[in-house]
């Protein structure tokens, strides 16, 4: 859609073309209508006086009217419509072309002089050889311009050329050009429209494309490869909506990596609030228990060996506790913030999931409990081997700690296109429906009396949750029929 001009340029080309054409047809008018008549008799005079010094240079070559050159002056004649009478002194006609008897009775007035103060005569030129004068002259009726002398010392000659009416050929020819002048006009216009129209389109096409750059969209361009003034502007437009497209396109990445350092930093922020509220209210309970049974030794509330030892137990058992959350605060923290990188690498499924089992073994012999996996062979993904170790840990030992009297454990593995899917099913109480989607948030317990009996601190999860983001993969948790399967998914190919 081309841009809406209250003033259309098309418009004022049109009419700036136009009044050129009727000016330049007005000129043309004045100058016919008030020089043409002069320029016609001056016209006819040049051409008497061509044929004049034509014959007379023929005639100065032969020296006599021959044959040869009595048809040369004939010919001269014909070609500038000129009648002639050339005689001897004595009156005898030598060379005649047109009405002689006429011209033979002008050539005696002019000789005998009676052609003195007529009215009907007037000289124009005069010189030694001729006299150039219009005869019975009328603007309205016509006459002859005449030309008479001596061509030789025995040569007496008139030459006159008919005039036509000067008053009937302009006004012919004032009628044939206003006839000519509106037509051409009515044509003007329409080429005017046409021309003007070429000329605007061009820059209709510029003033649409400086219209989509005011928005922001550099795909438009001067496609018109002319090499005129018109062509060097589109030129001109279209390497500044590239530099323009550039320049935003560098202002977008500072302003998105000026952005990404703002949330980065308000990340930090937060991670370090969360951090120390965290870690805060979770080392609250270990710290008074060490307090508590510190203060016991201390003060020898039991002086039997046996008490002494429980005291330092618990002591021992919950600093334990205390490093163990902190070490998993601080790698869920790199994890959620993007500090803790992911290595790819091309790993076997099949012998970390056994190794995590066989590291497991002493908890699992302490439950009577026996892991069923009996995959073989090799299974290869592409993940970070040592954090999938980890989520793989998290879930068989969440299910340890959530087992039944039956001591169902299974692990299970399946393949789908690219991808596989690890599940770890233990049979015990299920999850409530409103809980699924919260045991993946930090400190979030289901049942918190158990998981302080078995010193959960509800952030194994959450660093499975983060570890499966960082991976661009799914992980989840499904309540089946006597138990519960957590599960999730790795790349069998590097995308």
């Amino acid at each position: 859609m081309h841009v809406k001009v209250k003033n259309s340029l098309r418009m004022k080309l049109a009419v700036v073309l136009l009044c050129l054409t009727a000016g330049t047809f007005l000129i043309y008018f004045l100058i016919n209508q008030f020089f043409l008549e002069d320029y016609y008799l001056y016209t006819k005079e040049k051409s008497l006086l061509k044929g004049y010094h034509k014959i007379n240079e023929i005639l100065s070559d032969s020296g006599a009217i021959t044959t040869e050159s009595a048809n040369q002056i004939v010919n001269v004649c014909e070609k500038y419509g000129i009648t002639i009478i050339v005689v001897d002194t004595a009156d005898n006609i030598k060379l005649q072309y047109g009405n002689g008897t006429i011209l033979q009775q002008r050539l005696q007035q002019i000789n005998f002089g009676f052609n003195l103060n007529n009215a009907n005569t007037k000289v124009i030129k005069e010189t030694d050889k001729y006299v150039l004068q219009s005869y019975n002259l009328d603007k309205s009726n016509g006459g002859y311009m005449e030309v008479s002398g001596f061509f030789n010392k025995n040569m007496i000659f008139l030459m006159r050329m008919a005039v036509q009416s000067i008053n009937e050929s302009v006004s012919i020819s004032m009628k044939f050009f206003v006839y000519v002048g509106t037509f051409v006009s009515l044509i003007g216009i329409i080429v005017a429209f046409v021309i003007s129209g070429e000329f605007t389109r061009p820059i209709l096409h510029l003033a649409d494309i400086s219209k989509e750059m005011s928005n922001l969209n550099f795909n438009v361009k001067y496609d018109n490869k002319s090499n005129d003034e018109l062509g060097i502007l589109g030129e001109s437009m279209n390497e500044l909506s590239d530099k323009l497209e550039s320049t935003i396109i560098d202002l977008k990445q500072a302003n998105y990596k000026l952005q990404s350092d703002i949330e980065q930093k308000e990340k930090i922020d937060e991670m370090r609030k969360d951090f120390i509220s965290n870690a805060s209210h979770e080392l609250k309970t270990p710290i008074a228990l060490i307090q508590g049974y510190a203060e016991g030794l201390s003060e020898c509330v039991n002086d039997d060996a046996d008490s002494r030892e429980f005291y330092c137990e618990v002591i021992i058992d919950e600093a334990n506790k205390m490093n163990k959350l902190v070490k998993n605060l601080l790698s869920l923290n790199q994890l959620e913030y993007g500090s803790s990188m992911i290595q790819y690498e091309k790993f076997d499924i099949i012998m970390v999931i056994k190794g995590v089992i066989n590291k497991l073994d002493y908890p699992l012999k302490q439950k009577e409990a026996v892991v069923d996996f009996d995959y073989t062979g090799e299974l290869f993904v592409y993940a970070d081997e040592f954090k999938i170790e980890e989520v793989i840990t998290n879930y068989l030992t969440n299910a340890i700690n959530h087992l039944d009297e039956n001591k169902i454990i299974k692990v299970n593995i399946s393949q789908n296109d690219k991808k596989i899917r690890v599940s770890v099913f233990n049979s015990g109480k299920q999850i409530p429906d409103n809980e699924l989607e919260n045991i993946w948030i930090k400190f979030y317990k289901v049942d918190k009396a158990r998981t302080r009996e078995y010193g959960g601190s509800g952030i194994g999860l959450s660093i499975v949750k983060a570890i499966m983001n960082a991976h661009n993969n799914e992980c989840g948790v499904l309540n089946k029929e006597n138990g519960v399967e957590f599960w999730f998914e790795l790349d069998t190919e590097l995308c």
